[in-house]
């Protein structure tokens, strides 16, 4: 196999490149804790940040989030299933992979509007307040897999987070 990380002409990202992860990690397995994660997630905005300026460095995590949620889509998620069906599996899937706990709280099936929370975000709960919502990775993250669902791209804003002084990240979703 060609190493990916040598080769200038890289292609676009594909499942593949995450590899086998139950090979690789035979001792450690697949969990890590949420502090890893967030200690790669925060340094590298840091420097996307420093460098490109906040606005921008926001647009790589909500566009990295969508590319994670279009994957995930494609590859785990069970795209055949009714809306409630699909949310149930959803649900459970996020919670297993320790994503978050998600709740869908409003549907509106003329517009195709949608208002779900996240709690237990891993990208934010326990965070201190600093009264803003930070949670970009995951409005992209949602948008990709509404986009695979649905077949319509969607806009998802995070209206409430954790660190702004609420206990769970809501988003709302409207198509475009």
């Amino acid at each position: 196999m060609e190493n990916i990380f040598k080769n200038n002409s890289r292609e676009s990202f594909n499942w593949k490149h995450l590899g086998d992860i139950k090979l690789g990690r035979g001792n450690l397995g697949d969990e890590m804790p949420v502090i890893v994660y967030r200690l790669m997630q925060y340094t590298l905005l840091d420097v996307l940040h420093k460098e490109h300026g906040l606005e921008k460095a926001n647009e790589f995590f909500r566009a990295a989030g969508y590319l994670a949620g279009v994957e995930l889509s494609k590859n785990i998620l069970n795209l055949d299933l009714d809306f409630d069906s699909f949310i149930s599996h959803l649900q459970e899937t996020l919670k297993t992979l320790k994503i978050g706990i998600l709740r869908m709280e409003a549907t509106d099936a003329e517009t195709g509007e949608i208002v779900l929370t996240v709690g237990e975000d891993l990208d934010c709960s326990g965070l201190p307040v600093t009264n803003e919502n930070l949670c970009v990775y995951d409005e992209g993250f949602l948008s990709g897999i509404l986009e695979v669902y649905t077949g319509k791209k969607y806009k998802v804003q995070e209206v409430d987070c954790w660190a702004s002084g609420d206990r769970v990240c809501r988003f709302k979703g409207s198509p475009m």
